[in-house]
């Protein structure tokens, strides 16, 4: 097993070597915990984590694994349930919903392989890649022609004519040439060496290391590349590359997010951080779109309606001002009819003093959907992740007189919402 530290999402992170560990609290060193606080003050970091006292911070709803410069590693898993903790269990949810926002297929065989490894996230991300690039190995690298330029006894390919008139005479019996090679060292094959080189100098787990050190030496003919993230975008998609294409999420994943070169200096380390809120999303997109079949149309992060409406479409001052972006836009032929917003939060159907814990916010947002989308005739749907708090949907809510919002659990491990009131308003979202 790896020595890591092990917490959920909003846990405390605290130099007090007094404090009792749990899955909401646990003790850092204090070299760790200055890593943390100047790795959240870097642009791009994201909001994951804030001061609680001055040897106390709280962790954000971002999920993934830190390890500081000094090799203390820090595992976040989503916080799927308020009674005790299944760490094994949210593991595995992780790897659903990460498989879900990468677009790639999800077994139920991951799940078992990082119980049986006993893997913390980092490292099956790495298990993953390596897996990818065993079964492309064994289908065969693409190569590609590449145009060398040398100096040769003999001539081959082209003669570089310019060159060869400026040879001096004691180098006359030396031919200057052009000429192509068929070499693995393309630009696809390039990247996959360079996340492959990071995993062998970073990976802990015997097996990674065995099976990295492995491809390393199958791939020895193909050089890393110093700067690979500024090259990503020139991944070619072509037919010719259709077996690369499921290795592909997680090369980019390993060398934007892991490689400890974004940071500079003492700050190196590894920061791979994802906000739960946008991984939920990305999952139930995912589980409902094959739900959807045409005439109807799942739309994600949809932004055709404003808040404020320009008058004047000629005027460059009066525009159309807060666009309105719901998460999920079901269409029937073209017309809006259903809008859905996820919330990775556990709220609580007992709790009708408070609301059932529902933000004040969210309905706001939601009444606006509805008008703007809808012109205020039809069904909107907050999804909630299902929990022991909230496993059966609450009532629908009358937000106007044709307007009604009903809030659902969705079950993660069936990766449905669960059946209740609004089946006979959403048929859509039935399977058949």
């Amino acid at each position: 097993m790896l020595k890591h530290i092990q917490v959920r999402e909003y846990a405390k992170l605290t130099t007090d070597t007094s404090v009792t560990p749990t899955p909401d609290v646990a003790v850092i060193k204090p070299d760790t915990f200055n890593w943390l606080v100047s790795l959240s003050e870097q642009p791009n970091s994201g909001r994951f984590i804030s001061f609680e006292k001055p040897d106390c911070l709280r962790l954000h709803s971002y999920v993934g694994y830190l390890q500081s410069p000094a090799g203390e590693g820090i595992e976040v898993l989503p916080k799927i349930s308020n009674s005790e903790y299944d760490a094994q269990n949210g593991r595995a949810v992780l790897c659903k919903m990460l498989c879900s926002a990468l677009h790639l297929p999800y077994k139920e065989a991951h799940a078992a392989q990082l119980t049986r490894m006993n893997l913390p996230i980092h490292e099956w991300i790495y298990n993953q890649f390596l897996t990818q690039l065993n079964r492309l190995v064994a289908s065969g690298l693409r190569f590609d022609y590449l145009r060398v330029e040398e100096e040769s006894k003999f001539i081959r390919g082209q003669l570089n004519v310019t060159v060869q008139q400026r040879q001096p005479a004691e180098r006359a019996h030396l031919f200057h040439i052009r000429h192509d090679i068929y070499h693995p060292n393309r630009l696809e094959n390039r990247l996959i060496k360079s996340a492959l080189d990071y995993i062998q100098d970073n990976c802990r787990s015997p097996e990674n290391w065995r099976l990295a050190n492995e491809l390393s030496h199958i791939l020895s003919p193909v050089k890393s590349l110093a700067n690979p993230m500024t090259l990503m975008p020139k991944w070619s998609n072509s037919k010719t590359l259709h077996n690369y294409q499921t290795i592909k999420p997680w090369c980019e994943l390993i060398l934007e997010k892991m490689n400890p070169h974004f940071q500079k200096g003492s700050h190196r380390g590894i920061s791979l951080l994802f906000p739960m809120e946008r991984l939920f999303e990305e999952h139930v997109a995912a589980c409902l779109k094959k739900l959807v079949t045409p005439p109807w149309q799942l739309k994600t992060q949809s932004s055709s309606k404003y808040m404020i409406e320009a008058r004047d479409k000629l005027s460059d001052t009066d525009k159309n001002r807060f666009y309105l972006k719901p998460d999920l836009l079901i269409d029937h032929c073209g017309e809006h009819r259903y809008v859905m917003d996820t919330k990775w939060k556990l709220i609580n159907s007992s709790n009708s003093e408070k609301n059932f814990d529902l933000s004040q916010s969210d309905i706001y947002q939601m009444f606006a959907y509805g008008h703007k989308y809808l012109s205020g005739n039809g069904e909107l749907m907050l999804i909630y992740p299902r929990h022991e708090g909230f496993a059966l949907p609450l009532p629908y809510f009358k937000l106007d007189n044709d307007l009604r919002l009903w809030v659902v659990p969705f079950c993660i491990e069936s990766d449905r919402l669960v059946n209740g009131e609004w089946i006979d308003n959403l048929l859509t979202l039935t399977s058949s």
